[in-house]
């Protein structure tokens, strides 16, 4: 159960990175940002007793309300330029979580009310929420790839200056995908605190929320639809192989393994299981 409530938040992350990084070739890094801040929604909310559904809806609108203006802002810069600028977002909002101690905890973190109930139970409802959860994130990506957004997003990543030129308005697109990847993120996170039951912002703002979901979507396949769900598999089982067998050096074991698969498939699983096929 808890690989697999692993792998739905993960497909989660990744379908959600694949709407900016895949479809317009932008890599955000500001995925762990709201991943943190839905989490810090969510658990202030049930903290205060509001219902866990209002705060997982409370947790997504909050993740698209900050994506609307940073969206906007950053979404002007490009290549490594919108790559650092999305990167500190986590940091600042790691920042303001770790200062604000009368609302989130500061650094002691928070725990979630209602968290402490029966373990399995828990994990069962954690399980069936961040399953149903991930589909629906992957059916998003699908509605938005074969959308008129969609179309605009690819013009966007082939040549943003000649989409401009035939009437694309870039910015407005960048940055409604942008919004609609950060929505996903914050309810994910919101269902980790949830499952979890302790949060605090060294972990839930950890730049590995960030990271975990390029390296799935690099070994799934950039771009498609069912890249992010391959690719999430193959990291997840990977992680749990290198932990089990290789605990003292788990993290550089993982990433020499990445490493040498993305060297064999540059192009991810699923586009070089094809190309394969197509071949004469």
């Amino acid at each position: 159960m808890r690989l697999v409530t692993m792998f739905s938040l993960l497909l989660v992350l990744a379908a959600s990175w694949n709407i900016v990084g895949g479809f317009t070739g932008y890599p955000s890094f500001a995925t762990g940002a709201f991943f943190g801040l839905g989490a810090y929604v969510a658990a202030i909310l049930q903290a205060k007793g509001v219902d866990w559904r209002l705060a997982l809806v409370a947790a997504g609108l909050a993740g698209g309300v900050l994506a609307a203006p940073v969206g906007y802002g950053v979404l002007r810069l490009r290549g490594h330029y919108f790559a650092v600028a999305s990167l500190m977002l986590g940091t600042i909002l790691k920042e303001l979580t770790t200062g604000w101690s009368d609302l989130t905890g500061g650094g002691m973190g928070l725990t979630i009310a209602g968290a402490g109930g029966d373990p399995e139970v828990l994990a069962s409802f954690a399980l069936r929420i961040s399953l149903a959860l991930a589909v629906l994130t992957v059916l998003l990506g699908a509605a938005i790839k074969w959308s008129r957004l969609g179309f605009g997003l690819d013009c966007i990543r082939m040549n943003e200056t000649a989409a401009a030129g035939i009437g694309v308005d870039a910015q407005k697109l960048k940055t409604c995908a942008f919004i609609l990847s950060s929505i996903p993120s914050a309810v994910a996170g919101a269902v980790y605190a949830g499952w979890i039951g302790y949060i605090d912002p060294t972990d839930v703002y950890d730049v590995m929320w960030s990271v975990k979901p390029i390296v799935a979507v690099l070994l799934g396949g950039v771009g498609t639809i069912l890249g992010p769900v391959v690719g999430a598999a193959i990291f997840v089982a990977l992680e749990e192989i290198v932990w089990r067998n290789v605990l003292s050096f788990s993290a550089g074991g993982l990433g020499i393994l990445i490493v040498l698969l993305l060297l064999v498939l540059p192009a991810g699983v699923l586009p070089s299981l094809v190309s394969r096929k197509t071949r004469p």
